[in-house]
């Protein structure tokens, strides 16, 4: 069995400082009903404790959601400490309030997909599925 015909495994986590996790929830039942595996660590994480859940949970996927403005300071941070634990392999994806003009900094950082107020649940999925299906051919 490949690794995408299993199921895929997501970490949705909330960075920084930000209480409001309407929206992680929403998309977290979202990728549940598609037939993911999703952890939800909660709000209040820190870059080190989400690092520590994507190695222990072994994810194929982090996604962010960030509402705070900190998106700059703390998502760089986390893909960093992603490749320093060798898992530069697992997809990186982002969402919340995010500004036009920081999109292309945090994609040079690794953040692969952002989806910013508008984006349906199911363009979440589809990025996601496309993304492990490209992971997986290659």
């Amino acid at each position: 069995m490949t690794q995408f015909e299993q199921k895929i495994r997501v970490l949705i986590a909330k960075p920084g400082l930000d209480g409001h996790d309407r929206g992680a929830k929403v998309v977290a039942r979202a990728l549940r009903d598609a037939g993911m595996e999703v952890i939800y660590t909660g709000i209040r994480q820190t870059p080190e404790m989400i690092i520590e859940s994507s190695l222990q949970e072994d994810v194929d996927v982090v996604g962010l959601s960030i509402l705070s403005g900190a998106h700059m300071a703390l998502l760089p941070i986390i893909t960093q400490q992603l490749r320093e634990n060798d898992m530069e392999d697992v997809l990186v994806l982002a969402g919340g309030i995010i500004p036009d003009e920081d999109v292309a900094a945090l994609q040079e950082a690794g953040v692969k997909g952002i989806f910013t107020p508008g984006a349906s649940t199911q363009e979440i999925i589809d990025f996601i599925q496309t993304s492990m299906a490209q992971k997986e051919a290659l």
